[in-house]
């Protein structure tokens, strides 16, 4: 199994170790090493502190000298296959370009790489075509800001410090390609399109994923592909949409997943789940926590039905959809509320902030059994580094910043990471990495059935067809366990929420 397949952390390179060359130490130490043959580094770029922690770059082509160099990230990529954040939508408000194009207007050179209102409707828009625009947020995507000697409508899809590039310009154009060459010369493999639902503007449109985004995405991919780099695209929608965009792309994450693996621990009831992992796309990078918060949007009915259309159902009903997000807010002690939504600064409207940890109520049993179910489907698993160290929410940094993502984005020292690693929970996950990563029978499909409470998910090797692993969740009580066999040599199995290390490696294991 290659490095590509094997499960990839994501990760800040300032919460995490402090800089780049911390993370590396952090991903090489004796008891992390084996577990990840990949990094999703988040932005890194100058400023990586910045309105949108590090989403909204000054200067996308440079490391940040606080974090460190681009030869640390090809330092990096000596032993971990990276991935790195492109930011397509937008560039900060406080670039040297847009700046000089808020000081000379259409004067200023850069004015063509900036979108408008006017840019995309010329001759106007009429109310309905500006209803038509989707939008991750309320209200219209539009900031009044001065440029040059005249006030305009500058398009800002996220927040007004992001200011969105026209990518059909020669200059949008250019400075993609920039971005591109500069991270596959840093020994990049992999890159994920940030917010690229949002890129394309087509007047007349919702301005969300249209064909234009497609083509765009097809052309970009194709691009990297010359480089020697893969494309993920990070899309939050309807799930047919997205088994849509897996057809046309490198990867796709499966956002679906961490909703449908939190109902099915709630209420015991798989089908959702089983009905899913028939369905998705097996170009997936899967997840159970990001950056972001836990989406709602993935499972839900399509936001886009256009007027007269009929009505297109998502993988949950809205009552179960409420029930879910009830559900987290209960057993985080309402601190995802406070998290979420109007009741903290960003006002997405898909998303619910929490830690994984602290959605399950701290139970390690079934976050142990969750992140099973997540490395047992098929696709690249990546585990968030709060994730990965059982991490609970981090409600001190909310109130101090008032940014509702900042609960899932602890910022940890040394010392804590040395006691995560020694609790249990974070021992047990990093075996079960350990094994994902290095048993043979995760190169085929995935058999999953379910029997009352009970969802079983088998995984048979392509290479090595006698190699067999078995997953058994109970979803009403969260109790799991894995069975493993290979050679002929008999068959092992360990208890979830009971095992050592040390169990995944025996004559049967790895």
């Amino acid at each position: 199994m290659g490095t590509q397949d094997q499960v990839q952390l994501i990760a800040y390179a300032d919460r995490l170790g402090g800089d780049l060359r911390g993370l590396a130490r952090f991903l090489r130490r004796d008891e992390v090493a084996e577990s990840f043959g990949g990094v999703h580094v988040l932005p890194f770029y100058t400023p990586f502190d910045g309105a949108d922690a590090g989403f909204d770059p000054v200067d996308h082509t440079a490391v940040d000298p606080r974090l460190g160099t681009w030869d640390d990230v090809r330092d990096l990529s000596r032993t971990h296959d990276v991935m790195v954040d492109l930011i397509v939508n937008h560039v900060s408000a406080d670039s040297a370009a847009f700046r000089d194009v808020v000081a000379h207007g259409d004067a200023s050179p850069w004015a063509p790489m900036f979108l408008t209102m006017s840019s995309v409707f010329p001759d106007g828009a009429r109310e309905e075509e500006l209803a038509r625009i989707y939008r991750p947020r309320p209200g219209l995507p539009f900031t009044a800001l001065r440029l040059g000697d005249a006030l305009r409508y500058v398009w800002t899809t996220f927040t007004p410090q992001q200011i969105d590039i026209d990518l059909s310009s020669e200059l949008g154009q250019d400075y993609l390609t920039s971005i591109l060459d500069t991270v596959a010369a840093a020994g990049v493999r992999q890159v994920r399109l940030d917010a690229v639902g949002y890129a394309v503007k087509t007047p007349g449109s919702t301005c969300f994923m249209t064909p234009e985004t497609f083509a765009f995405i097809a052309d970009f991919a194709a691009r990297a592909r010359e480089r020697g780099v893969d494309v993920l695209v990070e899309v939050h929608s309807y799930y047919r949409r997205q088994i849509e965009i897996a057809r046309e792309v490198d990867l796709v994450y499966d956002f679906a997943l961490p909703p449908l693996v939190l109902h099915a621990l709630y209420t015991g009831d798989g089908t959702a789940l089983l009905d899913w992992l028939r369905e998705r796309p097996r170009n997936a990078v899967t997840v159970l926590d990001t950056h972001d918060g836990i989406g709602v949007i993935d499972v839900g009915p399509d936001q886009t039905v256009e007027p007269g259309e009929p009505d297109r159902p998502g993988l949950l009903d809205p009552a179960q959809i409420d029930a879910l997000v009830e559900g987290i807010h209960e057993r985080t002690g309402g601190a995802s509320a406070a998290a979420t939504g109007a009741a903290a600064s960003n006002l997405d409207l898909y998303q619910v902030n929490s830690t994984f940890y602290d959605a399950l109520g701290r139970d390690d049993a079934r976050y142990l059994a969750a992140r099973a179910l997540q490395l047992f489907t098929p696709g690249i698993p990546q585990v968030y580094y709060v994730g990965l160290l059982a991490g609970e929410n981090d409600v001190e940094l909310l109130q101090r910043t008032g940014v509702g993502r900042d609960i899932n984005r602890h910022h940890y020292t040394a010392e804590e990471i040395d006691a995560a690693l020694e609790t249990p929970v974070v021992r047990r996950m990093l075996a079960l990495c350990r094994f994902r990563n290095t048993f043979p029978a995760f190169d085929g499909d995935v058999d999953a059935t379910l029997h009352g409470a009970v969802l079983s998910m088998e995984r048979r090797g392509v290479e090595v067809p006698d190699a067999v692993a078995v997953l058994e969740v109970d979803l009403a009580s969260g109790a799991g366990t894995l069975t493993w066999s290979s050679g002929g040599r008999g068959e092992a199995s360990v208890d979830l929420a009971a095992f050592t290390p040390d169990d995944l490696g025996g004559p049967v294991g790895p």
